[in-house]
């Protein structure tokens, strides 16, 4: 059987800043919240939603389901739109396709992860997307890849993400890890969250996952 590896969506494989931020923004102004720096802006990008909202505004569990209905209300007209696929990914996807599984382990609404890659015209290239559901039950990294694992029947498996947060679900799933350095998170997050092996750039990804298993 082959073996799976899995993608972060947000900051993996796309750059997709601009459609969060901005309907992140949407949101704090209908909500009259304040809209903070660029670097805590930046935080929003990888973790659920309603965990954020927690964690900088104290919101509690109702109010921040209502906040993360609103930040909908533009990224499902816009902000899934604001976004691009970093250089040299596809051809990473096309090397890899024909000897793996490839498959999204994303916190992002799986909905909204099948539009974006079908957006990308990267639809080929995977053996399935999964995500968080809308209810926000599944939304966690450790639950997703749980998930995705369930899904594709289990075998050797690595998780490949920009945040502390693809690495820690990774290990609770006991698989191997992979943590990027050109998307959203710094290196010292993923040497404190251990991952396996950390990449600079695109053009290492295709050797470290093969070198993973």
């Amino acid at each position: 059987m082959k073996k799976i590896v899995l993608f972060d969506l947000d900051g993996t494989l796309t750059d997709s800043s601009e459609g969060i931020i901005n309907s992140v923004c949407y949101m704090l102004k209908k909500k009259g919240l304040a809209i903070p720096d660029e670097a805590t802006l930046h935080s929003f990008i990888g973790p659920p939603l309603t965990d954020t909202l927690k964690q900088l505004y104290d919101l509690k569990e109702a109010e921040a389901d209502k906040a993360v209905q609103i930040y909908r209300e533009y990224y499902a007209e816009q902000g899934i739109k604001q976004l691009s696929v970093y250089d040299g990914i596809e051809e990473v996807l096309a090397s890899l396709a024909p000897d793996y599984y490839l498959a999204i382990a994303t916190s992002k609404p799986e909905f909204y992860a099948e539009q974006i890659i079908a957006n990308t015209g990267l639809s080929k290239y995977f053996s399935g997307i999964f995500g968080a559901d809308l209810a926000g039950i599944r939304s966690n990294k450790t639950d997703v890849i749980a998930y995705a694992l369930a899904q594709l029947e289990e075998t050797p498996a690595v998780m490949i993400g920009d945040r502390k947060f693809d690495i820690i679900g990774a290990k609770a799933n006991q698989i191997k890890s992979i943590g990027v350095l050109y998307g959203f998170g710094e290196r010292n997050e993923m040497i404190e969250a251990q991952a396996d092996r950390i990449v600079a750039t695109v053009d290492e990804l295709s050797v470290a996952i093969r070198q993973s298993f």
